[in-house]
């Protein structure tokens, strides 16, 4: 039997939750289970569905031995979809908990998604931020582009991008400590060309396809891992923008 010295979660756990747990398990190692790992598919999920969710389920039950907890946003801090699993990861036995994270009390200022760092490393860096303190005097920069949306299953993607590129969307949000912000995360900088980001099978598609062409940007929606159409797509957007 393995050790259970693992905390799971997905999307952003109210922060009340995640401050009591890190105090009952202070070695515990913390698992975003949004991420592709690699896990064992389970067959659990329709096929055509989102891939973050299928990570969430591919992941609990791959370091399911290894789990204290699960915590789980099931409100607008999330989506439906993390509702839903929530409920079926309960039904399969798992120690799981929710939470729902729709104050805006928490707010804090911005600095990673307008740093002048790499895209993909601003995006790790605020996912970090939910469980670890991360500093914030990171050096700002000017905007060449945007990139909206969430975490994307594909990290990759964010490798096409310059270093000057600010961030968007709910990834924004997250850093802002303020998951469930419609305002927030309908905020664009509107002379900034942005490429508008969803996973397929998202409803947050309804969102980038409204402001991409509200804002004259770039729509993509990637199922799982980006195909050389659509990175060919962000390239040619990012030269002639």
């Amino acid at each position: 039997m393995k050790e259970k010295n693992k905390i799971g979660f997905w999307g952003y756990p109210h922060p009340e939750l995640i401050n009591k747990y890190k105090k009952l398990y202070p070695i515990a190692q913390w698992i975003d289970l949004d991420i592709d790992y690699g896990a064992v598919k389970q067959n659990i999920l329709p096929e055509s569905y989102c891939a973050i969710i299928k990570n969430i389920v591919n992941n609990a039950f791959h370091y399911k031995d290894e789990l204290t907890v699960i915590l789980a946003p099931v409100g607008k801090d999330k989506c439906d979809s993390g509702w839903f699993c929530y409920e079926v990861l309960k039904d399969f036995g798992f120690n799981i908990l929710s939470s729902i994270f729709e104050e805006k009390t928490y707010r804090k200022e911005i600095c990673i998604s307008t740093s002048n760092m790499p895209l993909r490393q601003k995006v790790e860096l605020i996912t970090k931020g939910i469980y670890e303190p991360i500093r914030n005097n990171y050096e700002q920069c000017k905007a060449q582009f945007g990139f909206w949306g969430v975490p994307p299953n594909d990290l990759s993607i964010l490798e096409l991008f310059p270093d000057e590129t600010h961030l968007y969307g709910w990834t924004r949000c997250v850093e802002a400590m303020s998951p469930a912000d419609i305002e927030l995360e309908m905020f664009i900088d509107k002379d900034v060309p942005t490429v508008f980001y969803s996973q397929s099978f998202c409803s947050k598609a309804q969102l980038a396809k409204y402001l991409a062409d509200k804002y004259n940007g770039l729509f993509i929606d990637i199922d799982d891992i980006a195909t050389n159409s659509t990175r060919a797509k962000i390239e040619a957007f990012l030269r002639l923008r």
